[in-house]
């Protein structure tokens, strides 16, 4: 029979596609499909069956291929993705294919194993009802009554004369025989599990209170200062889901936590699959883990933002690790918010979700002190004897720095290494210096296709644009009036490693940051070797801030924090307070005091003062304060219209027009005037936007779905635009 099927392709269109197929049941929702569109052969994804067209029959075009070679994505990834469509207001085929591995996007058949195995018939007796005797059938049919397919393997286990059963009951016509692709099985980690550590009684709380909630959907956020045992917390939970048979997804926000808390998840559950999903897979490493974690062999997955879509059919607990970071956040395409998206998961699952951070961001607290996220606390370090570090500013305004190193700083270094102890000085700026000047005219090296500064990289005689990587020689003399007297100007991790091995140059120094750790596996290895005590001083950037435990580091330096002190971002000080609130972490982690300076011109600014006495809540009761007054989130709700062109005149009169499209349906939302975009140059196109804000979401989504239509129909040629719900960076 023809079957109508409503397919998603990845293209930039907000609809489905009609196409016909034969043999075609509503158990292949969710199975990819290839096709044809216009004169191009591309793959799309069945979403739907419908039993008529409003196309003519002769206009629908039949599928050319349906892949079985992986299973079909489940219908509650499929709600997940069509939620996540609907909220970001982005094409569903744009997020079904963004979701999936790279592999599964092409037409190519994924080269997995085929594996035999064998399915219960209508006609198969149940177990009982065979003769006690027959021993070996009865464990058979029990076995294949637990699952719709049961792995050939898994059957010739159960005993020596399966083999010969399995023949008669094929020919009984009890049982049929199936092939299927499945992902190579992963092993989990050899070893004993590790004894367990004892619990604080913060901890011990935090874990019977999460256990005591009722069964279904809850949200609590974990409020855990640095080193206070959270996760601890999480392995303990993780293996409360273990015993019940479910699975685990842990989320992370940057590639280099990855690696270190799968070693962690490794040793506490040996024998247990565990496996990772991050960019720095090759594109058969990540298919695999997703395939296993799809198929359930895959216990625990820990992944960065895009693992949030990964299909786990016994799903049991969602864990959000640094649900503060803004890497949560995609910042191109669709533009997704990996936080609140397993937010949205847990409560579609109706499972539980943690979050975990010793900053949560000032939406997630406001949550909690509003009743809609549970509130959990650990204000004490976990280890016995573990301190927090003392925080103290160090007043730059009557300094004469040296390389832009404090006194204070430069004789805490010293006493630390005389003490054999280790320490880390965070800035962060990578390269050597954020731009290179001429002294005689003033010349400062430009990007020639963003708003921005070249970096300078002096080792490799180069500039370096952080924004839209160009890349150039250093001029030999000036391009304005021919000076040869060109210097770097300001400082950048390089030059503060070159300024440290100075001052001390019998001292081990390490410089980690995304320039020293480009080569694969270079990051565990340098941190391998500041766990073997073969480093001194540590020179980074927030690569080093979070989640790292150094035993020996007692001393941290930050440098150049009073950037964002009075910058025009309304969210800035909420991130330096989280960094260097995660920075100082690092510090005194196990028995040895630690100690904290912080460079700044402003000591006395209530920032400091919070940061002094460590209090989040309290900074958070002051930030919240002064959002409420300005009527900013959490006590609104935002999205922002982006455009570009080649001309910034052509994306701001794109913008205008959006505008007054929007003026007929805005009813209680406001849409702001349109502006050049803060970086309104960027890698050689012109930057606009335009903010709209409401005070509830149930006011702001209708009439982005009215307005997003609208603009779809807008022509904009030369403009290429994008809507960012809930935007972050401006």
């Amino acid at each position: 029979m023809t079957q109508i099927l409503k397919i998603a392709l990845d293209v930039p269109l907000d609809t489905l596609f009609d196409y016909r197929a034969e043999g075609i049941g509503a158990e292949d929702a969710g199975r990819r499909v290839l096709v044809t569109f216009g004169r191009r052969k591309m793959v799309g994804l069945i979403v739907a069956l419908a039993s008529h067209s409003e196309l003519p029959a002769a206009n629908i075009k039949p599928v050319l291929k349906v892949f079985r070679d992986t299973p079909a994505l489940s219908p509650d990834i499929l709600r997940l993705l069509q939620f996540c469509a609907d909220y970001y207001h982005h094409p569903l085929g744009e997020v079904i294919f963004t979701a999936l591995p790279q592999r599964l996007r092409s037409d190519q058949t994924t080269a997995l194993p085929c594996q035999t195995g064998y399915a219960l018939n209508e006609s198969a007796p149940r177990p009982d009802d065979l003769p006690a005797r027959a021993i070996v059938k009865r464990k058979l049919l029990a076995q294949l009554a637990q699952a719709s397919f049961t792995a050939r393997e898994t059957l010739l286990a159960l005993s020596p004369s399966a083999g010969k059963q399995i023949k008669e009951m094929l020919a009984a016509g009890w049982i049929q025989e199936q092939q299927e692709t499945r992902p190579t099985p992963v092993q989990g980690a050899s070893g004993t599990p590790p004894q367990l550590p004892v619990l604080n009684p913060e901890q011990a709380a935090v874990i019977d209170s999460f256990a005591s909630a009722p069964a279904g959907f809850s949200a609590s956020l974990l409020l855990g200062i640095t080193g206070s045992g959270k996760t601890e917390v999480y392995l303990r939970l993780t293996a409360s889901q273990l015993e019940q048979g479910r699975q685990v997804l842990v989320l992370v926000p940057e590639i280099n936590l990855t690696p270190q808390l799968e070693a962690r998840f490794q040793r506490r559950f040996p024998g247990v699959p565990v496996v990772s999903l991050h960019s720095s897979l090759n594109d058969g490493e990540r298919l695999h883990h997703w395939l296993l974690a799809q198929s359930g062999q895959a216990r625990i997955v820990l992944g960065t933002r895009l693992s949030v879509f990964t299909p786990m059919p016994e799903l049991g607990l969602i864990i959000v690790d640094e649900e503060h970071d803004s890497s949560f956040k995609q910042q191109d395409g669709l533009r997704y918010g990996a936080r609140d998206m397993a937010v949205a998961r847990a409560k579609q699952r109706n499972i539980p979700i943690l979050l975990g951070s010793a900053t949560p961001a000032l939406e997630s607290y406001h949550n909690a002190l509003e009743g809609r996220y549970r509130l959990l606390r650990l204000t004490r370090r976990a280890a016995e004897e573990a301190q927090l570090p003392a925080i103290r500013c160090v007043d730059m305004r009557s300094e004469k720095p040296l390389d832009g190193l404090s006194a204070a700083l430069l004789q805490a270094l010293a006493g630390n290494l005389e003490h054999g102890r280790q320490s880390l000085v965070f800035i962060n700026r990578r390269g050597y210096a954020p731009v290179l000047m001429c002294n005689q005219c003033g010349w400062l090296a430009p990007c020639p296709r963003c708003a921005s500064r070249l970096v300078v990289h002096l080792r490799e005689r180069r500039l370096r644009c952080h924004h839209c990587g160009h890349e150039e020689r250093m001029p030999r003399a000036c391009p304005g009036c021919g000076n040869l007297d060109l210097a770097p100007l300001g400082q950048g991790t390089q030059r503060l490693e070159d300024a440290l091995a100075q001052h001390f140059p019998s001292a081990r120094i390490l410089r980690i940051d995304r320039d020293s750790t480009r080569r694969k596996h270079a990051l565990r290895e340098m941190l391998q070797e500041v766990h073997e005590e073969r480093v001194d001083i540590l020179v980074g950037t927030q690569i080093l801030a979070k989640g790292h435990d150094f035993k020996r580091l007692t001393l941290v330096g930050a440098l150049n924090v009073d950037g964002a002190l009075y910058s025009a971002d309304f969210r800035a000080a909420e991130r330096l307070f989280a960094q260097l609130m995660q920075v100082a972490g690092r510090a005194g982690r196990a028995a040895e005091p630690g100690t904290v300076l912080i460079q700044t011109q402003f000591p006395g600014h209530p920032l400091f003062e919070a940061l002094r006495h460590q209090d989040y809540e309290a900074f958070a009761a002051t930030q919240l304060a002064e959002r409420k007054l300005a009527g900013f989130p959490p006590f609104c709700h935002q999205a922002l219209l982006r455009a570009e062109a080649t001309h910034l005149e052509t994306a701001l009169a794109f913008l205008r027009q959006a505008r007054k499209l929007a003026a007929p349906i805005s009813g209680p939302v406001t849409l702001y005037d349109p502006v050049p975009a803060p970086m309104a140059r960027l890698a050689g196109r012109e930057r606009a936007q335009l903010l709209v804000q409401a005070d509830s979401r149930r006011a702001l989504q209708p009439f982005l779905h009215h307005w997003n239509a609208e603009l779809t129909e807008l022509k904009a040629r030369q403009v290429r635009w994008s809507l960012d719900v809930d935007p972050l960076d401006f």
